[in-house]
């Protein structure tokens, strides 16, 4: 039987798209969007901003939430366009989504943060570490985000065309903006003549998983056309970094030496150039390689996420709440 997926996911249909979770959930009017986010652990603790990775909603941590909220107020959110967040369509761009944060942090968290974001949110830490205001990021952790391995013509290492963007494109096309499309069915049966191998060989379940009805899939034609990062090319970002302490995780990767095909979210070169144009902006880097942990720590491996960042924080010192 096919089922008719058009339309059917995304905040105008609520009942179809999401499920409970431990905690609240609560919405923040930011002007052009509503953020969706959750909130764990007392106010007198220093602030802890979660920024999920693409096809992510806020509860992806919900595994880590209890322990860190022994030791921050955290706040995890829903970018634009993904869980209970408005879709703006046309408008996914890393500027638009880091001024959101900006405007998060100055509206709901109130005070000096430490952000933590995973793959694209990821890139979203690195982009508030650059760009957000004055004395508003006090230490960024990058867990295994794309930085230049999610833009269409990096200045180093494999881009998205070489990596993960094929599955982004097969989500755009089949599924479209907003679920104006939902061919779900179709989508599972091109998978194997649109995808490189070793992408296709991971199955595509007869039903959306729960991230996926969560997400807006014109996220995904923006990072395939290079749309989410015209105007933020990533090195000229990362030059431009002014907070003091990051932390960069980076997780399984392997470059087919024949194609230059990437599996995994960061190549080596790639974290190499990261962390050599940190230390040219004066930021004082911790790497930490996990080359068997999956994309998301934090989801997979919640206590070891856990371990890892208060591991890093007990080195920065007094944080200013």
């Amino acid at each position: 039987m096919t089922i008719d997926h058009r339309g059917r996911y995304g905040p105008h249909a609520p009942d179809a798209t999401y499920v409970a979770h431990a905690f609240p959930e609560r919405l923040v009017d930011l002007g052009e969007v509503e953020l969706n986010y959750a909130r764990a652990g007392d106010g007198s603790s220093p602030a802890l901003l979660l920024v999920p990775g693409q096809t992510e909603s806020w509860w992806g941590y919900e595994a880590a939430m209890p322990r860190l909220a022994e030791h921050f107020e955290v706040f995890a959110v829903d970018l634009r366009g993904q869980g209970r967040s408005t879709r703006t369509p046309g408008r996914y761009t890393l500027d638009n989504m880091g001024n959101d944060l900006v405007r998060f942090i100055d509206v709901v968290i109130g005070r000096p943060t430490v952000v933590s974001g995973l793959s694209s949110g990821g890139v979203l830490s690195a982009w508030l570490s650059a760009y957000a205001a004055p004395g508003q990021v006090v230490a960024a952790c990058y867990e295994d985000p794309p930085l230049f391995a999610s833009e269409v013509r990096p200045a180093t290492g494999p881009g998205i065309h070489q990596g993960i963007g094929p599955m982004f494109d097969l989500w755009s096309t089949y599924l479209g903006d907003q679920w104006s499309i939902g061919a779900w069915d179709a989508m599972r049966a091109a998978a194997p003549d649109r995808l490189p191998p070793w992408m296709a060989a991971f199955p595509i379940g007869a039903e959306p998983s729960q991230e996926l009805k969560e997400y807006d899939p014109e996220w995904g034609r923006a990072f395939w056309t290079g749309t989410v990062a015209a105007s933020c090319d990533h090195e000229r970002m990362l030059r431009s970094v002014t907070v003091p302490q990051v932390l960069l995780t980076h997780h399984f990767r392997v470059v087919d030496d024949a194609t230059g095909a990437l599996m995994g979210a960061l190549a080596d070169v790639q974290a190499q150039r990261v962390l050599a144009l940190l230390g040219e902006a004066g930021a004082s880097v911790d790497y930490r390689s996990f080359p068997t942990v999956g994309h998301s720590m934090h989801g997979t491996q919640p206590d070891l996420y856990v371990d890892t960042l208060l591991d890093w924080v007990a080195t920065l010192g007094p944080l200013d709440t």
